[in-house]
């Protein structure tokens, strides 16, 4: 039996740099997996992506922060279930320098940590070019597309 399969999804990502520490989250339920991204999420119809991800990412952290430009494109699917999403990483930088504590208003990050490109690279995370899309000199990267990982 063939397995349909659904429309990709689509969502944002926020690479904000403060310090030269990017911020990575963790938002699997129970931290049952030690696998980091950075913090965003779907898009709703209706509203921009910069608007999307500024909203996203203050119901993730409680940041309110500026979007700058594209910089990766990365998609990612589930064979085993038909899932596929595709995220549109963007430059982002905090509104205020006054506050970086950082909390989750909607119960979705369990965990929060700014880090440098050698602590990232000792990390497991997603996208696997990450590193070279935040801190390299290239235009916006397209990373193909990646079977998911738990």
């Amino acid at each position: 039996m063939k397995m349909k399969l659904a429309r990709p999804r689509l969502a944002v990502r926020a690479a904000i740099l403060h310090r030269d520490r990017l911020l990575i989250v963790n938002a699997y339920p129970g931290q049952l997996s030690d696998l980091w991204c950075l913090p965003g999420g779907g898009v709703e119809p209706g509203q921009s992506l910069p608007e999307n991800l500024i909203r996203e990412v203050a119901e993730e952290t409680g940041l309110a922060i500026r979007i700058g430009a594209p910089i990766m494109i990365n998609e990612f699917h589930d064979p085993n279930s038909g899932f596929h999403q595709v995220d549109l990483f963007f430059r982002a930088a905090l509104a205020s320098d006054r506050d970086v504590s950082l909390m989750d208003p909607e119960g979705v990050v369990n965990r929060f940590l700014w880090v440098s490109r050698a602590e990232l690279a000792g990390l497991r995370h997603k996208p696997d070019g990450l590193a070279e899309a935040v801190w390299g000199n290239a235009a916006a990267i397209y990373d193909p597309l990646e079977i998911i990982v738990p």
